[in-house]
Order: C-alpha cells, then structure tokens, then sequence
C-alpha cells in the first residue's frame, strides 16, 4: 500500500468547504484529472452514499464507482473507489484555523492482486503529482472574491 498526503490552509469555514467537497457536482472544479463525476445515490452525501467519477490517469479514461466510507459534518470525509484491481481511499480532514480551514488531504493506494502490485507505485506516482494542484484548485474554487467598487 502506498500513501500520500498534503495539505493547505482555505480561507473558508469548515462549514463550507465540507458542502463544497460532499457535492459531488464540484469535484471536477477541484481535483486535477477528474472530468465528470455524478451523485448516484439520494442526497445529502452520508456514509454509504454512492457515485461516480470519470477521470484520466497515464493517457486513459477511466470511470471509477464510489462510496462515502466516512461523513462528519463538517469535520471529514472518506470517499472509497476499486477500480481495475486498484483500490484508493482518500480522506479530507478539515480543522479550524485561524483564516479559514485547514484542509488535509490523503490517499491509500493498493494494488488488489498480485498482478496489479507493479502497478501501483505508478498510481502512487500520479496522485503525489496531482495532489499539490488539486489543492491548489480546491483553495481557488474557496477563495473569497472581492467586489471593486466603492
């Protein structure tokens, strides 16, 4: 299994980032490589909730299903995926900070079977790559706009 992780300081409430990350309709906004992802289950997004994501690794599109593992109001979120004998589980950990939020961010990634272990330190090597953006986004989509004028 390998593991990344990173995080950055949003000038938002938790309250907001959490109702940005548990939509689902806001995640191609956000994380690198993602290019659709949609709410298959009811709303409100609550453990056992599912959907799905498209997204492009090494030149191919892949679709991913997922399910809400773990939803703390406010607090954090685990969203799990197993898709072409890859499994990843990434959680966002949000705390007050003085400013805004602090947002952190990690992934699992595991090969599930012998024949995908060569792989996974590749998908291991994309998600690092892609997490520093990814964040980078999510801090922009957050970031509170200022009106001119006066």
């Amino acid at each position: 299994m390998r593991r990344i992780t990173g995080s950055a300081l949003l000038a938002a409430s938790p309250a907001e980032v959490y109702a940005f990350i548990a939509d689902p309709a806001n995640v191609q906004r956000w994380q690198e490589n993602v290019i659709s992802s949609v709410r298959t289950s009811p709303a409100p997004t609550v453990a056992g909730s599912t959907g799905r994501i498209v997204f492009e690794v090494m030149g191919q599109r892949v679709t991913a299903d997922t399910t809400i593992r773990e939803a703390l109001l406010d607090r954090r979120l685990v969203i799990a995926s197993s898709v072409s004998g890859m499994s990843v589980v990434g959680t966002l950990d949000l705390a007050p900070a003085e400013g805004g939020t602090r947002v952190t961010y990690s992934s699992e990634i595991k090969a599930e079977s012998i024949w995908m272990a060569p792989l996974e330190r590749t998908v291991a090597d994309v998600a690092e790559k892609d997490l520093v953006p990814s964040l980078a986004r999510l801090e922009a989509a957050l970031r509170p706009t200022s009106s001119g004028g006066g």
